[in-house]
């Protein structure tokens, strides 16, 4: 039956969307429902798949879209059992690596992909062998031709090529691959092996493409190349706003139309949301300011004709910082609005850190929230990993379908590691696992405890598996890093249990984020400090022909399009930048007129 829907719940623009045939680019405004359309045009066409072995396909930024997306479409009531969700990096390594990888000489004695902290930890022992290189220089991605690096300071280019032509030798000497090395490995092989393509447009008549500004060209090509293979029969979805591509020192960009439907050889329509459900007229007229793409923008919020205060200090001195982040965070508190409402801001996470911690200290009675903060290496493709989900998680009815889930997935990664799992069902999986009860209050070592626990109730000697092994070490090793790391920058109580439980539970304290980490999330007050040349734009950027300028208002229009109600801006003083100074105020804020509220 096909998936159907009132007026009431999708509007005319978010329909047409959903309801066109055609191969879709879909640009949508700040607030527009882009996820929602996104949602819907994933059931309704999941409910007109025609064969038990087609799938449609949704390639998403981060794991947590995909989980948001999977569960919006679940309670629609819609099954999602023919939907493959994920990262492009999944989606490469599930249905191209694993099952090709055997045709490319790179792969074809097996591999294992390392995790951001094994990376980190070989970068920084090679950058040893060649002075002044810091693992900061050594920022990468792959296009079809190569690596690119992504240092503008072309005098260490040498010195870096030098070191990653040790990096990818001793990566292939261990049989092992990293998150552009899947994208680089995956494109080699559909170029190579032209027989992949086909097979995969037989499977997928549909894939989408979320935030499709944030996509590397080699990400476009590898989904083109499944979309031309199909000859009509497999079209693509691509939705995002081009005024937020704030990745590009990363790759990504937004393709312009033109480009991507002869990329993809089929009739691409285009289509755009230009309706705002989540700010303030005010708010809009501000981070419109910062539009560098011609797109429209119309007030539909309920609530846009509220008066919002959009303050812009920038006479704070930085020892003043937390004592005004405290001030506005209970003067929004005391108003009503929730903590969990509530989002601070900062260019680089470093600048975060140490605020975050005395705010906490300032503010006892409040829980703050944000990645930087997370305990344990976040790596989706790491076994551990993904049975830690279910370990720090209640068997509470509002989450047993997302446990499900999530169970479902561990018995195929054990499967895949040769595990005998033909009398294990997922729900048995569970059962197994609420029945575990540890007395432990370290995090680490709970969860060390509760993974002997599973497995032996499971009778999986897991450490007869190489790769279930492998996982294991770099699953402790990387989030015993971690957790050093930040008790030394005086977040003790990051190792707790309690703490480690908050990973996967819904926002619940005020969020703690990057300008870049925050993207796609939604806050009635949003406050950003660290709103300095240099940062904003970053430094890198400021070498660019309009020095920096474009970077800039792209970060500031995502700043600002991320608040319903209230927006604060801080350029605070006296920040040192080494040897340079002091950072200096934004230079697009400073020349920006606009009637500022003083709060």
């Amino acid at each position: 039956m096909t998936f159907v829907w009132t007026e009431s719940e999708l509007t005319p623009e978010q329909s047409q969307a959903v309801r066109e045939e055609n191969s879709l680019m879909l640009v949508a405004c700040p607030g527009s429902g882009k996820t929602r359309t996104l949602t819907y045009k994933i059931a309704y066409e999941l409910s007109r798949l025609k064969g038990e072995r087609q799938f449609i396909v949704a390639l998403t930024y981060t794991n947590r879209a995909a989980d948001e997306i999977r569960e919006r479409i679940e309670g629609l009531g819609v099954d999602t059992s023919q939907l493959w969700i994920g990262t492009i990096h999944s989606f490469c390594l599930e249905w191209i690596l694993k099952p090709y990888g055997l045709y490319e000489q790179g792969l074809a004695q097996g591999f294992r992909v390392i995790d951001s902290f094994e990376q980190e930890q070989i970068l920084e022992e090679l950058c040893r062998t060649q002075s002044g290189i810091t693992y900061w220089d050594c920022g990468y991605y792959f296009n079809e031709q190569g690596y690119v690096l992504t240092c503008r300071d072309q005098n260490k280019h040498e010195r870096l090529k030098a070191i990653f032509a040790l990096y990818f030798r001793r990566l292939a000497e261990n049989r092992q691959i990293d998150f552009e090395l899947m994208l680089y490995y995956s494109s080699r092989l559909i170029q190579n092996q032209p027989f992949i393509v086909q097979i995969l447009a037989n499977i997928f008549p549909l894939i989408l493409i979320d935030e499709y500004q944030d996509t590397k060209h080699i990400q476009y090509t590898t989904v083109a190349s499944i979309v031309r293979a199909g000859a009509g029969q497999t079209k693509i979805f691509v939705v995002g706003d081009p005024n937020q591509a704030i990745f590009d020192s990363l790759g990504g960009f937004a393709m312009e139309v033109e480009q991507l439907r002869q990329l993809c050889g089929v009739p691409l329509t285009e289509l755009a949301l230009t309706e705002n459900y989540r700010s303030t007229n005010r708010l809009i007229s501000y981070f419109s300011h910062f539009n560098v793409a011609a797109t429209n923008i119309i007030g539909a919020s309920p609530d846009r004709a509220f008066s919002s205060n959009i303050s812009y200090d920038m006479t704070l001195d930085r020892d003043q910082l937390e004592t005004e982040l405290v001030r506005l965070i209970r003067l929004y508190v005391g108003q009503g609005i929730s903590p969990d409402q509530i989002c601070i801001l900062a260019p680089w996470w470093v600048l975060l850190a140490g605020v975050t911690r005395r705010l906490a200290a300032a503010l006892p009675e409040y829980e703050f929230d944000g990645p930087g903060m997370v305990p344990f290496s976040r790596d989706i493709e790491n076994f551990w990993y993904r049975l830690s989900r279910i370990g720090l998680t209640n068997s509470s009815p509002s989450q047993y379908v997302r446990r499900l889930r999530w169970a479902g997935q561990v018995i195929r990664d054990l499967e895949n590691e040769g595990v005998d799992t033909a009398e294990l069902s997922a729900k048995q999986l569970l059962r197994e696992s609420n029945s575990i009860q540890i007395d432990q209050t370290d995090g680490l070592l709970y969860l060390g405890d509760y993974f002997d626990a599973l497995m032996n109730r499971l009778n999986i000697d897991w450490k007869s598996y190489p790769l279930l092994s492998e996982h294991h070490t770099a699953f402790f090793d990387s989030s015993a890093a971690r957790i050093d790391r930040l008790r030394r920058e005086g977040t003790a109580y990051i190792a707790g249990i309690d703490f480690f439980r908050r990973v996967f539970r819904h926002r619940s304290g005020v969020t703690v984020n990057t300008i870049h980490g925050v993207k796609g999330g939604e806050f009635d007050v949003v406050i950003a400090y660290g709103m300095l040349q240099g940062m904003v734009p970053h430094f890198s950027d400021e070498a660019a022909g309009d020095g920096g300028v474009t970077a800039a208002k792209k970060l500031l229009y995502v700043i600002g399009s991320r608040a319903r109600k209230h927006l604060h801006l801080i350029s605070e003083q006296k920040r040192a930048r080494g040897r340079y100074g002091v950072y200096s105020t934004t230079d697009v804020l400073l020349g920006l007129n606009f009637d500022y509220d003083i709060v």
